[in-house]
């Protein structure tokens, strides 16, 4: 399946819906430190409902312990300063989508690093951004689909 990847989450409901979404399409999650909150909010809780136990969510100090431990297959970030479409990339099992911070989204060092696996998802002109959760959900259905939807019941 996917990695989806949170740089420094901010806002617990985001975290909570991203591990119900994770708990639905087989995707891992995995948030990379600091957090914007105690792993054990009751926001965070609520929000993910009792799907926790049916995700997979593990903790890391930093990115480059993700990618060490993890080893993807290859990591995109998704940024609203990116050219390239994220419906142009054809996705494949043990792809990670790196995520930023609600307030600042990934930094310009992050952003150079990528390069080219820098993506964004297409919206009118002049809007800022998509909320993260929807983000991310737009992304593993995507990079799902065009997996037929492996392990998924209908």
């Amino acid at each position: 399946m996917f990695h989806i990847v949170l740089f420094e989450p901010e806002i617990p409901p985001n975290t909570g819906n991203i591990i119900r979404l994770c708990a639905n399409t087989g995707a891992h999650l995995h948030l990379i430190k600091p957090l914007g909150f105690e792993f054990d909010d009751r926001r965070l809780k609520r929000a993910g409902l009792d799907y926790h136990e049916f995700a997979n969510v593990q903790l890391h100090e930093t990115l480059a312990e993700f990618v060490a431990n993890v080893e993807p297959g290859r990591l995109f970030g998704f940024s609203t300063h990116a050219k390239r479409n994220a419906f142009a990339v054809n996705y494949q099992e043990n792809d990670a989508f790196l995520f930023g911070p609600e307030t600042r989204g990934l930094s310009a060092e992050i952003r150079e690093q990528l390069g080219g696996d820098l993506l964004r998802l297409p919206m009118r002109p002049d809007n800022r951004s998509l909320n993260l959760a929807n983000s991310v959900a737009v992304v593993v259905y995507e990079a799902w689909r065009q997996q037929g939807f492996a392990g998924a019941s209908g």
